[in-house]
């Protein structure tokens, strides 16, 4: 009787033992598949974090990028209302002299762009081929020179100025004879002005530095290269010509600080 029991019994042992080894597989195969979930759900958050981070990044760059743009033409607006000071506090010095002398009774020209003043030949008696300030006229060449250095002097604002040119001219007439010629002639009439303000102003003007830490004033000579009448067929039009030009410039930015500014490692 037992036999019969343990023969009934062994098929549905059999029967039980299926279904728990099918039931495990099945756990198996959930579990990898939740694995293989987990490994595409952290694969995927990895790449959106790494997305994430490079947008970030960018979005970093472009505020750094915006801000050395902003940097920079804060830059150049500085430089531009520097170069806007220098030309008005130029321009107001020129102003200034040229009023200064009238009133003494000294009429000098200014030009349109008020950077030069005009010194004619009547003031200063330069007579054809000579570079020599006669006595007669040494007085109203001194206090042109005195006008400019306390006009420049006051509050500083020569610093203002990067060079005052001592500008020679002559008229047609070729000096072949002279040393230099023309050139020569022009350069040693400014050579004479600037000759006597050094002896006889109490002002150094020789001592002035302008903007660029090099001396303000400077001499020139120009010949007959840049005249007022271009047509010279009297004595009266040659004469207009023998003449010193007294030209005021302002600071001007280097090649060297644009650049700076616009790459952005420099500022002004």
């Amino acid at each position: 009787m037992s036999s019969r029991m343990l023969r009934r019994r062994r098929p549905q042992e059999s029967a039980e033992e299926t279904v728990w080894i099918s039931f495990s597989d099945l756990m198996t195969a959930l579990l990898t598949v939740f694995m293989l979930a987990a490994v595409a759900l952290v694969f995927t958050l990895t790449q959106e974090q790494s997305a994430l981070e490079e947008v970030r990044a960018e979005a970093e760059q472009a505020k750094a990028d915006a801000q050395a743009a902003q940097e920079r033409g804060d830059r150049f607006d500085a430089m531009l209302g520097s170069l806007s000071t220098s030309e008005h506090v130029r321009a107001a010095m020129v102003a200034e002299i040229r009023d200064a002398l009238a009133a003494q009774g000294i009429a000098v020209e200014v030009d349109a762009a008020h950077t030069v003043i005009r010194v004619p030949v009547e003031l200063l008696g330069f007579e054809s081929g000579s570079s020599e300030i006669q006595p007669q006229h040494e007085g109203s060449a001194i206090t042109i020179g005195n006008v400019i250095a306390e006009v420049l002097v006051k509050d500083g604002r020569y610093g203002e100025l990067d060079t005052v040119f001592v500008e020679g001219h002559t008229d047609d007439v070729r000096m072949d004879s002279l040393h230099g010629g023309n050139w020569g002639l022009s350069a040693n009439r400014a050579i004479s002005l600037w000759r006597l303000w050094e002896d006889r102003l109490p002002t150094g003007l020789g001592g002035l530095v302008g903007h660029s830490g090099e001396r303000l004033f400077s001499v020139s000579g120009y010949a007959e290269t840049r005249p007022i009448n271009v047509v010279q067929t009297t004595d009266e039009e040659r004469a207009a010509n023998r003449r010193i030009d007294i030209r005021f410039t302002e600071h001007r930015f280097s090649e060297q600080e644009l650049a700076a500014i616009r790459e952005g490692t420099g500022g002004a």
